[in-house]
């Protein structure tokens, strides 16, 4: 296999915590997800009253699964600044600005479906959180299903006023496969575990105790029962890829608030009930 994987002046994968929020250069985006500029991860992320939803910018969720349909989780580090400690989807990372090959897609790359710079932020990150050698990633492999719009303030862990959050538009991946090599990045990764569905929805019942991150829980509740569902369909057909629409969210109220005491907004014109964005068909803009 080979893979295109990109470079970037100055980035590597060994910088601490604190230089990926100064040194990575996220992609700014309207609502329409058109790339209306750049800003490092740290300005990206603040709920403050200026930004209080931070700066909407672009995001991939990857969902590794092996032959026998199990997906990998990951539980993100207890040392990660945003959103620690919350089980969460195989990889969630950014395509970051300023890459050659680029990491940039334009329209034309999301109406087509093939969106490679997304793809070749995934293999970068696949290596970086989890130790997967980019060789061993077929690029082409990936499946690009769909777009989700989400914010959310981390209230969870650096309470009412939290400074940090996530407001993105997050690209769907799904990739298959044997025999992955798996190291995480201690910085990065405190633990991963191969689930089936029956295993995940018992993982997620609140008596477990467990913490999972709001995009992760948006995703499971109203996609991926479906996706995994009739999962060979989903990786050899187009039968549940929808490139046209963003799919639009709040997150329920235990992530709402933060420095810019954000509330309801992407669902506030949605039927009633749709508020927490979690009980409904998915609002289609």
């Amino acid at each position: 296999m080979s893979a295109a994987v990109p470079a970037a002046s100055g980035w590597d994968k060994n910088m601490t915590q604190e230089d990926f929020m100064f040194k990575d250069e996220c992609i700014l985006l309207d609502k329409d997800d058109n790339v209306i500029g750049h800003a490092n991860k740290k300005i990206s992320h603040v709920f403050s009253p200026e930004t209080p939803r931070a700066l909407l910018h672009r995001a991939f969720s990857v969902f590794l699964f092996d032959s026998q349909g199990r997906l990998l989780l990951q539980k993100r580090a207890a040392s990660k600044i945003t959103f620690p400690n919350v089980w969460t989807n195989t990889c969630c990372s950014h395509p970051l600005y300023g890459f050659s090959p680029t990491e940039v897609d334009t329209p034309a790359d999301v109406a087509n479906g093939s969106v490679m710079g997304v793809k070749r932020a995934a293999i970068r990150k696949l290596d970086h959180e989890l130790g997967v050698a980019p060789e061993s990633v077929d690029i082409n492999g990936f499946k690009f299903l769909t777009r989700l719009h989400y914010w959310a303030a981390d209230v969870v862990t650096h309470g009412p006023d939290s400074p940090w959050g996530e407001h993105e538009i997050d690209y769907i991946l799904f990739y298959r496969a044997d025999g992955v090599k798996v190291t995480p990045h201690p910085e990065e990764v405190d633990d991963v575990k191969w689930v089936s569905h029956a295993e995940l929805l018992e993982m997620m019942k609140p008596a477990s105790g467990l913490l999972w991150s709001p995009w992760f829980r948006i995703i499971v509740e109203r996609f991926l029962v479906h996706w995994w569902a009739d999962l060979d369909a989903t990786f050899s057909t187009d039968k549940h890829v929808d490139c046209g629409k963003i799919y639009r969210f709040d997150p329920t109220t235990e992530h709402m608030g933060g420095g810019g005491k954000a509330g309801a907004w992407l669902d506030v014109t949605a039927e009633a009930g749709v508020g927490a964005g979690l009980t409904q068909a998915p609002k289609q803009q």
